[in-house]
């Protein structure tokens, strides 16, 4: 049975779909025949492709303007998905932010707008669409990022926001195997999006890295091992290369690999 109609009539909601990794999901579940409900800040991008892909690929393109970095965000969309009467398969928790600098400096309300979207905004739409997923043996797939796997010098607190994301996704990957629910953690490394402008990054080492890419690449690829019920996967040969040469380093060493790709330049 070809993956279209297999997936005919399922729905994915995803967070952060205005551009960047998110649309690359996006149009790649719309591709396979999933309707969409697409969640952003803000619908002005989403509505400038969705009528393409309703043309395209025949499939229901819902927008939604939600900010998950607000208190509340992620119930609010919740809530907003309901009350159209739209039942959830796939929920691809996307969007997420960083915030650069040395902790001393940084903005701390900055920082918690961050763990809202990076944390506390999966972990409260996994928990309110878990009913549905069960009912219906959906799936969940969180991008992550190889950030997840060192401490992270100058990026320390989303470098935490993302281990907390991979070892929560490996935790309840193996608590709903058994109710037929999958769950990935997507890991990419650097990618050439607005991430890096919004998070103040431009200016650090690990951004000025020679080829990066896009957040089309790297789309497909999540949704493919979203799809194929994969737990965990780190996007690229270099990246899964310096995860598995991180098991044998000493963390402080590994602390001071990162601060040193991570710095100003």
């Amino acid at each position: 049975m070809s993956t279209e109609r297999a997936s005919r009539h399922r729905t994915a909601l995803v967070t952060g779909a205005s551009g960047g990794i998110g649309k690359g999901i996006a149009e790649a579940a719309a591709r396979d025949g999933w309707h969409l409900v697409l969640s952003a800040r803000s619908t002005r991008d989403i509505d400038a492709f969705a009528e393409d892909w309703r043309r395209r690929y025949g499939v229901q393109v819902t927008a939604l303007a939600q900010d998950l970095s607000k208190p509340g965000g992620a119930d609010a969309l919740f809530d907003a998905v309901m009350a159209r009467g739209i039942v959830i398969d796939c929920l691809v928790n996307n969007a997420g932010i960083g915030v650069y600098g040395e902790f001393i400096d940084t903005s701390l309300d900055e920082e918690l707008a961050m763990l809202r979207l990076n944390v506390e905004a999966p972990t409260v739409l996994a928990k309110r669409f878990l009913p549905q997923l069960v009912e219906r043996g959906g799936h969940i797939l969180n991008i992550a990022s190889t950030a997840s796997f060192p401490p992270g010098p100058f990026l320390a607190v989303y470098y935490g926001s993302k281990a907390y994301l991979r070892s929560w996704s490996e935790g309840i990957a193996e608590e709903l195997a058994p109710r037929g629910v999958d769950v990935t953690a997507f890991c990419p490394g650097p990618v050439r999006t607005q991430f890096a402008d919004r998070a103040n990054a431009k200016r650090s080492a690990l951004f000025r890295a020679g080829h990066l890419p896009d957040g089309d690449e790297v789309g497909r690829a999540a949704w493919q091992a979203c799809m194929q019920g994969r737990r965990l996967v780190v996007h690229g040969a270099l990246n899964k290369v310096q995860v598995f040469a991180m098991r044998f380093t000493p963390r402080t060493w590994l602390a001071k690999i990162v601060r040193r790709v991570s710095r100003p330049v």
